[in-house]
């Protein structure tokens, strides 16, 4: 390795970015390294995607808070890569540059309808009750008796379960105030959570599905005439144990029936596909089409069905989001990359570079990964000696802007624990008020 300390810069402070500075700050405790945000706050996933009632999940923040303080790592948070600084700005200053932006654009259905009023994305509609500045302006419509939410992964999941928890409930949960009265006002009675593949196929884990039954006014429906007797061929290890798991609990569910004096009901539907949304501005009536599994894929059966939905979420994946100049897959939704790297000198890591696959966990052994890859490219070729943080610092300051850094984060953090009276934290949802905080 060359004489220079190598400088490093990570785009995004999620799970992905926090687990890389922290593998490349232990094996190069001397190394300079940046890690960019565009919103003020970091931790990405953990702040933004995970349910306000999973706090347990949330507690990794606090390992990714000691690699934000850590001496040579630098946070600079609200600062947009092709608003403040350029991506080729970024290649002139760091040896090292790695994009770890997550993917937080919604998939689309690209069936008839989807632009009709009360459609969401999952994406926004979790930004909204998350209080994501992006997301907090979205104000869903939950007015009506029937929502649907399309999708078998533990998004799905989350929202059914938070539309389907009563106040009480909520009330250990970091669920931002504008969404903890949207729920409390809605009427909800109907909850679908529809899947286009079948149980044995579905991506949400174990303990998520289990959560249901301990909902106080929830009946969950299961039709058992979906669940299969015997586990299909071909499966590997780890697939059935989650398939065996996940329909002994769903058989539970259907053992359980109607309970009709609960005023809330959760259907869970299996081998559908959304064929169209319909309705007079507004959503009023899902179609769908019965299908059957093909070598893991969904197949239309032929036969269609309809089910009344005055919203309508759909849960179906995520895309990123490139900035000007990155090298992008738009096919695949993620930063062209080949096993995580990009072009010289720069790397991919997490949810852009392999797509949105796993939980915040998964992301450490990826993370770990590109940055055993960019040590042995650092010990083959070195470190150019560039200048850093040094030239972004001078460029920022030129044009006016002023990152956030883990001070001013820490402020923000403060601030919100103290609004959340008793309950984790109440969230700053608007960029304004956010940078108020971190000024103190």
């Amino acid at each position: 390795m060359s004489q220079y300390i190598p400088a490093v810069g990570i785009v995004g402070a999620g799970p992905s970015g926090c687990y890389l500075a922290d593998a490349i700050n232990r094996k190069l405790p001397d190394g300079r390294i940046d890690i960019f945000d565009r919103l003020p706050t970091p931790f990405g996933l953990v702040r933004g995607g995970v349910a306000p009632d999973h706090q347990g999940t949330k507690n990794i923040a606090r390992q990714f808070e000691r690699t934000l303080g850590k001496p040579g790592v630098r946070f600079l948070g609200n600062v947009a890569i092709g608003r403040d600084i350029a991506y080729r700005e970024l290649k002139t200053a760091y040896d090292v540059l790695v994009i770890t932006i997550g993917a937080l654009q919604d998939r689309r259905l690209g069936i008839p309808g989807e632009d009709l009023d009360a459609v969401y994305g999952s994406g926004q509609f979790v930004a909204w009750y998350n209080g994501i500045p992006d997301g907090r302006d979205l104000d869903p419509r939950l007015d009506g008796k029937s929502i649907a939410i399309i999708g078998n992964g533990n998004v799905a999941l989350d929202i059914a379960r938070l539309l389907g928890k009563t106040p009480g409930e909520l009330a250990t949960s970091d669920l931002c105030a504008h969404a903890r009265a949207a729920f409390e006002a809605a009427r909800i009675e109907d909850i679908w959570l529809i899947g286009r593949r079948g149980p044995v196929e579905a991506s949400f884990t174990t303990a998520e599905l289990a959560e249901f039954g301990e909902l106080s006014r929830v009946a969950v429906l299961v039709d058992p005439s979906q669940l299969p007797q015997a586990m299909p061929e071909g499966l590997g290890d780890e697939q059935r144990k989650l398939a065996e798991k996940n329909l002994e609990i769903l058989r539970a569910y259907a053992a359980r029936g109607a309970q009709s004096e609960r005023p809330v009901r959760i259907h869970f539907m299996f081998n559908a596909a959304p064929l169209a949304i319909r309705g007079d501005g507004r959503v009023r009536e899902l179609v769908l089409t019965h299908t059957r599994v093909e070598h893991g894929r969904p197949v239309p059966g032929g036969e269609t069905f309809s089910i009344a939905a005055d919203t309508v979420v759909s849960a179906i994946g995520y895309r990123s989001t490139p900035f000007p100049e990155l090298p992008f897959d738009a096919a695949r939704g993620t930063v062209a990359n080949t096993q995580g790297r990009v072009e010289p000198g720069v790397y991919a890591a997490g949810w852009c570079k392999r797509g949105p696959q796993g939980v915040v966990p998964a992301n450490r052994a990826d993370s770990l990964a590109v940055a055993d890859l960019i040590l042995a490219d650092l010990a083959t070729c070195g470190a150019s000696g560039k200048p850093g943080g040094a030239l972004i610092d001078s460029l920022l300051e030129e044009r006016g802007i002023r990152p956030v850094g883990f001070s001013g984060w820490q402020k923000i953090n403060a601030a919100e624990i103290a609004a959340g009276q008793g309950r984790p934290r109440e969230k700053l949802a608007r960029i304004e008020d956010l940078l108020t905080a971190a000024q103190g």
